[in-house]
């Protein structure tokens, strides 16, 4: 099955007047598709967003739409030529406008504007209150407006900055899987920025991790989490912590807790130091197990209980045990390994030093 590709970045580098922020960004987004860029405050993918839209130039590279260039070094297509919708932050609905009238805005000459309006006040499950204003409306209600305005023109791709912000938890989470609903209905291409990854993976069928102005890994959510291509998405993706270990065969660690396999085999000598990458659902409760920790915290979390444990070398570890077993900070438990992934990379420095080690040596297996 073939995918069309509706936006290229290549070796793009954008910033602000003379400063780069992003450098030698390269990605592809199929049509219908969904996108995010995650990742800590200040590590521009907020400035990757707006040289999308138009707003800032770049400085290196190419940005391509549907086929056609957007953006190269010394040429920016204005922002209203682009065929792309805008969803920001803070909304920015007309307050003197109704929702009718914002959803509208856009599209003021179209023929069958009364019907397109409302089809998507429909569409975001605001067909009652289309003579309502702004002020009058809760702020997923707005959310939903901005949306619908901007989909209203029709665009061949959507950006959306942070939409979610301003809305408390609960509202979040159910806003962001019914904004991915209406988009999938639509077939919209769309890119989300986001700092928060829980809100990433409910919408996005992709993920780009950006560090420090560089695109880490542009990827699935599942194999983000799974398949991490440097220490810094390893742990930045999910909860997750690096152990020392010495690599014994291809495919086996000895660490403190024992061998840990997997089903990836790594090129490096025998004997080589290595990080590991564990997750707290590696860690399982077993009573029997002569492997034993220290529980020095816990937070219940309803179906689980999230526990932090000390070996007795002073090592510390995250696990997640079934909530109906219950143990007290203070007490030992027997723990095991049961990871599914062996994820490692090659040691450098400290643990703690972890973020600056290169990706390399990593090969899969194969079956068969």
């Amino acid at each position: 099955m073939t995918h069309e590709t509706v936006l290229t970045l290549r070796d793009v580098a954008c910033g602000y007047g003379a400063q780069r922020v992003v450098a030698n960004l390269n990605l592809r987004l199929n049509r219908g598709d969904i996108g995010c860029l995650l990742g800590p405050s200040g590590c521009g993918k907020t400035t990757t967003l707006r040289a999308i839209a138009g707003f800032e130039p770049v400085h290196q590279g190419s940005i391509e739409l549907a086929g056609t260039v957007l953006s190269r070094e010394g040429f920016t297509l204005a922002p209203e030529k682009r065929r792309v919708g805008m969803v920001f932050q803070d909304y920015a609905l007309f307050p003197h406008l109704t929702v009718a009238e914002n959803v509208g805005f856009g599209i003021r000459r179209h023929p069958e504007r009364d019907a397109k309006v409302r089809e998507l006040l429909d569409l975001v499950h605001l067909g009652s209150l289309a003579s309502r204003y702004p002020h009058e409306l809760s702020g997923g209600q707005q959310q939903r407006v901005a949306l619908a305005r901007a989909l209203a023109p029709e665009p061949q791709l959507l950006l959306l900055d942070e939409p979610f912000s301003n809305l408390d938890g609960e509202l979040r989470r159910r806003l962001s899987h019914e904004v991915r609903d209406i988009l999938k209905a639509r077939g919209t291409s769309a890119i989300l920025v986001t700092h928060d990854q829980e809100e990433a993976f409910a919408v996005s069928d992709h993920v780009g991790v950006f560090k420090d102005g560089r695109l880490e890994q542009w990827d699935t959510p599942y194999n983000l989490y799974h398949e991490p291509l440097t220490p810094f998405v390893a742990s930045f993706i999910g909860q997750g912590y690096f152990i020392r270990g010495e690599l014994c065969a291809p495919e086996t660690v000895r660490t403190e807790l024992g061998p840990i396999s997997g089903n990836r085999a790594y090129s490096w000598p025998t004997g080589s130091s290595v990080d590991v990458l564990l997750r707290p659902d590696d860690i399982v409760y077993a009573p029997d197990s002569a492997l034993k920790a220290r529980i020095i915290g816990k937070t219940f979390l309803g179906a689980a209980t999230l526990y932090r444990l000390c070996l007795a070398t002073g090592t510390e570890l995250e696990a997640i045990f079934p909530s109906h077993t219950d143990c007290v900070p203070g007490e030992e438990v027997g723990i095991r390994v049961a990871a599914d992934h062996l994820v490692c990379f090659h040691s450098q420095g400290s643990i703690a030093a972890h973020e600056a080690v290169p990706q390399s040596g990593v090969r899969r297996y194969s079956a068969g």
